[in-house]
């Protein structure tokens, strides 16, 4: 089951890093870094025409409450998001019916691309979803052919799960993988269901 979450004053720090709530001062980081083509398109949507569209964008993070906003220390700027979003087919996946998680997704702007940021956040942000929320486990997809976001999950111990196709608001569907990982605190044995889409026995 979708396990809740409420970003509201969670900060969680690393050495190069800040994650916080996203504030309406930080319109032109988002929309310096969403707006370079090829940033967007990796993660499913399009890069931002013009700054309405990082308003708009900034204020359902805002409303949302649940997409921290990544500040590279060094100098300030919001260079990247990362969501904890609730996972799709919730009714349908029966091996998550008795356990509690989220799905993650991430996005960081090209100039930052390589330094080996976004799994130094995603590692971060899972210590807290396992040690302090105690999620019994996270998803996180990837398309097939984006292989930085594949390394960042490997790199976090996520496994493969599923081969699906994914619904993205550019107008088509991408062929992607599911991957799962599991609170490593916690004895778990999943019952997998639909074995057609499996990669994980």
């Amino acid at each position: 089951m979708n396990a809740p979450f409420d970003i509201t004053g969670i900060r969680i720090e690393t050495d190069r890093l800040l994650l916080r709530e996203w504030l309406p001062s930080d319109l032109d980081d988002l929309y310096e870094y969403a707006s370079v083509p090829g940033v967007g398109e990796m993660a499913g949507w399009p890069h931002h025409p013009d700054k309405e569209e990082s308003r708009y964008r900034l204020n359902r993070f805002i409303e949302g409450k649940k997409t921290f906003a990544l500040v590279y220390k060094e100098n300030g700027k919001v260079i990247g998001s990362l969501g904890i979003e609730e996972y799709d087919l919730e009714d349908t996946l029966s091996e998550f019916f008795q356990y509690r998680g989220r799905s993650i997704g991430y996005v960081l702007s090209k100039d930052y691309w390589g330094r080996g940021l976004m799994p130094e956040a995603v590692k971060a942000v899972l210590g807290y979803l396992f040690d302090i929320l105690n999620y019994d486990f996270l998803l996180c997809g990837h398309f097939d052919r984006n292989e930085q976001s594949k390394r960042v999950q490997e790199k976090c111990g996520f496994q493969p799960y599923r081969k699906m196709v994914f619904d993205t608001s550019l107008g088509w569907k991408e062929p992607g993988e599911l991957r799962l990982l599991v609170n490593p605190k916690k004895d778990i044995h999943f019952e997998f269901s639909h074995p057609e889409t499996l990669l994980v026995s």
